[in-house]
């Protein structure tokens, strides 16, 4: 439910893009006289101007249809995942920290004037959430971590190797989503059950998760 809100949200802030800013939004021509720029998030518009608003809302914006598509994509995947091994509330305070937490990498080592927005701060928080999960249940969790490994890596390969990627948002979305879930998870404790075969008389284990 919460992923589906999220992706609400995220799609309602690109149709406002659109209407504010023209067409051109759509394949990311963004006017700077626009009224898109007041939502985006550069350092000096937090450090000098206090505008702490922005940490929030340049993560419901998007650069362009092919931006908040991948995106969404990734929000979609991920976040159905999470919210099912968190909960919804738990996942939304992953997503709403992750999100924080990007902001204030951004904040903390982009240049001053360097203007940002998109959803993969919080998005590179879920995929925190992931690992956190898989490390959390041991030898079951390994197959989680080893499933998504390489797609981790190509990600951050990907943001540090393009101008124009916030690296600095990706990294401090996956930290923050993945202490943030370590702290919040606690996997399933394992319940033995038996079983009695009339037949055999042999008596059956097996392990079911609580």
């Amino acid at each position: 439910m919460i992923t589906r809100v999220l992706i609400l949200l995220n799609v309602i802030g690109f149709l406002w893009e659109m209407y504010v800013g023209g067409p051109g939004v759509f394949s990311g021509n963004i006017p700077s006289n626009s009224h898109v720029v007041d939502g985006m998030l550069a350092p000096i518009t937090v450090t000098k101007y206090h505008q702490y608003y922005r940490i929030f809302t340049s993560a419901f914006l998007h650069g362009s249809i092919i931006h908040i598509g991948v995106n969404m994509l990734s929000l979609y995947w991920l976040g159905r995942f999470i919210e099912v091994a968190l909960g919804s509330a738990r996942m939304l305070v992953v997503y709403a920290g992750s999100l924080i937490g990007a902001g204030l990498a951004i904040i903390l080592f982009s240049p001053p004037d360097a203007a940002t927005l998109g959803a993969s701060g919080a998005i590179f928080g879920l995929f925190g959430a992931l690992f956190a999960i898989g490390l959390k249940m041991g030898e079951r969790g390994g197959a989680l971590i080893r499933s998504n490994i390489g797609i981790l890596v190509i990600n951050l390969v990907y943001s540090f190797s393009f101008p124009g990627i916030s690296w600095q948002a990706h990294i401090g979305g996956l930290i923050t989503g993945f202490i943030l879930t370590l702290a919040l998870f606690w996997p399933p404790k394992p319940v033995w059950t038996r079983a009695y075969d009339p037949n055999t008389g042999a008596v059956y284990e097996s392990q079911v998760e609580s």
